[in-house]
């Protein structure tokens, strides 16, 4: 009878004893402290806008090359006698200098026939001359005052000797000007690119002994886009001024060696006739003088034809403008301006040039304004910035 009331009575009481257990639980739990929502003020780095006068640059790059190229050619045959040993890949060589000597015996030998066929036709024109002045005279006294024929004074036969004396001559400054062609010399300053000749072979009129080209100045072509033309005064050639003396930007040309970076000064003297057709961009072209002296480093190496190297244009001189970081300006236009109570302010500004690290502002701000450079995941006109850092632009 007790274990039959037990089975009935153990349910409630288990069920009782949670209960319980539950409301003790609930009972001791610790009292919640409800605490106000506190803003996170972000913290941004700044620049002080400050209105300046800029020097626009424009960037390229390119190849140096010779202003003057030219193959060194024979305008005789023979046989080469003497090699100047400035004739090597690689040697340098002045203007005028003996290149190269052509055996000139022949020449020689062909000039004294000249010289005798001179004398044969200038003795030929004194006889007919002095035959005509007979036959004149003969005429007068028998003629009876008939008008002799150009062939009875012997006109044709004085023309025929003067053309053939004038040809003799003519022949004779030809064998001078062989004579002197066996000397081979520099048509300018320069340097040997390559030769294929030496000393015994025989050389034939018009092929090809040696390739030179000119050290006085060194030219790079620069490709220049359409936009970038905005920023630089580049000499442009029209049909009835493609001499004009109109000089072009002063151009810093840069270059690797050895490990180390050197610089060169040029200028950009023309622009080439034609717009690529394949990357739609204006080559300008740079010289530079002396390229392949020192100049102020004596460590600097020569601006060798070959050289890759990086061009910097100077532009034009802007007045009034604000050179900002690139990371202070947000889309195209926009820039974050943190007022007195450092609340941010979002502003629309009249951008001039961007550059890789830079951008030029021409009209938005004030002088003395702070500008946001930090990158802001959310940002509301008016909200509250800490301004950690504002430093001046360089």
């Amino acid at each position: 009878m007790i274990v039959k009331i037990l089975k009935i009575l153990l349910p409630f009481l288990l069920v009782g004893a949670g209960v319980y257990g539950a409301w003790k639980i609930v009972e001791s739990r610790p009292e919640v402290v409800t605490e106000s929502m506190q803003m996170v003020v972000p913290t941004v780095r700044a620049v002080i806008a400050k209105s300046e006068t800029h020097q626009l640059k424009v960037f390229s790059q390119g190849t140096v090359t010779a202003r003057t190229e030219t193959d060194l050619i024979p305008e005789i045959s023979g046989k080469v006698l003497y090699v100047s040993p400035s004739l090597a890949a690689g040697g340098f060589f002045e203007k005028d200098e003996i290149l190269l000597q052509i055996d000139p015996q022949d020449y020689k030998l062909a000039l004294t026939r000249a010289w005798a066929e001179v004398a044969q036709a200038e003795l030929r024109l004194e006889q007919e001359r002095a035959e005509a002045d007979v036959a004149a005279e003969e005429w007068e006294k028998l003629g009876g005052g008939v008008t002799a024929s150009p062939l009875v004074l012997r006109k044709p036969q004085v023309a025929q000797a003067t053309a053939s004396l004038q040809a003799a001559r003519a022949t004779l400054e030809q064998a001078k000007r062989d004579l002197e062609r066996t000397e081979i010399k520099a048509p300018f300053d320069g340097r040997v690119r390559r030769e294929n000749v030496d000393a015994g072979q025989y050389v034939s009129r018009g092929n090809s002994l040696a390739q030179l080209y000119s050290i006085d100045v060194a030219e790079v072509r620069l490709p220049l886009p359409n936009e970038d033309l905005a920023y630089v005064d580049i000499p442009l050639s029209y049909r009835y001024n493609a001499n004009s003396d109109n000089q072009g930007p002063e151009v810093l040309l840069r270059a690797d060696w050895a490990g180390s970076e050197y610089v060169w000064k040029g200028r950009i003297v023309r622009t080439e006739g034609e717009i690529d057709t394949t990357t739609r961009m204006l080559y300008a072209v740079a010289q530079v003088e002396d390229p392949y002296g020192h100049g102020n480093d004596p460590d600097r190496p020569p601006l060798a034809v070959g050289m890759f190297v990086r061009a910097e244009i100077r532009g034009n001189l802007l007045s009034g403008v604000f050179v900002l970081p690139r990371a202070a300006i947000r889309g195209s236009d926009t820039i974050y301006v943190i007022d007195s109570e450092n609340k941010l302010r979002i502003q629309k500004v009249k951008v001039y040039k961007r550059d890789h690290d830079r951008v030029i502002v021409q009209s938005g701000l004030e002088e003395g304004d702070v500008v946001c450079i930090s990158l802001l995941e959310t940002v509301v006109d008016g909200m509250e910035v800490q301004v950690v850092r504002e430093e001046a632009i360089s």
